[in-house]
């Protein structure tokens, strides 16, 4: 299959089995029943009972009022664990599409509790590749490819990405990026904790 009929494929559901768990765990915390979260959320209790169950369509919105009444962010509710390094192409990633206009959020990464990012935005060229060494101890690094293909992530298993593709790696531990077509540019997040 080419990249172009990758990107053209519809979007992808989102985890609903993920999301279940999730809201079960939040709700269970905060010691909250079936009936006053949907009441605080705004939202209808059975809407919540077939998003608890694993059923349903949810949306960003609904979603979102769910996490804000849970005081908990987004990501929590959608996000699977993650190994230390994580690749999604293309099309690939939790989406979640808004019911009110045509807008699909595609979670790529969430932020740990008491970290800090920094975000670059990268212009590379065709050549040797840039060699990282190690930055302080946590730091883990993500990339999402604008445009060109680059070989980028940890000096022993790099991975070939392009545009859409997104990477996260750690950045304690020697990378590298190379460009692989003129024209090449990336957005950089250097997530410190």
């Amino acid at each position: 299959m080419d990249r172009q009929s990758e990107r053209t494929q519809p979007t992808p559901r989102p985890p609903l089995e993920r999301i279940a768990a999730a809201i079960r765990k939040e709700r269970g915390r905060a010691g909250l029943s079936l009936s006053e979260l949907a009441k605080r959320a705004g939202i209808a209790k059975s809407t919540l009972s077939q998003l608890e169950s694993g059923a349903g369509n949810p949306s960003v919105e609904t979603l979102w009022a769910i996490s804000v009444t849970l005081d908990v962010p987004f990501s929590r509710l959608v996000d699977p664990p993650r190994p230390p390094v994580t690749v999604l192409r293309h099309g690939e990633g939790i989406a979640v599409p808004s019911e009110r206009s045509n807008y699909v959020a595609t979670l790529l990464a969430s932020s740990p509790p008491n970290a800090r990012r920094d975000i670059y935005l990268v212009h590379v060229e065709p050549g040797p590749p840039r060699e990282s060494d190690p930055h302080q101890p946590g730091t883990v690094e993500h990339a999402v490819v604008s445009a060109g293909r680059v070989l980028i992530g940890p000096s022993e298993e790099p991975v070939e990405l392009g545009p859409g593709d997104y990477i996260a790696y750690p950045g304690d531990a020697p990378h590298i990026c190379q460009a692989l077509e003129p024209g090449t540019a990336l957005t950089l997040t250097m997530e410190h904790t």
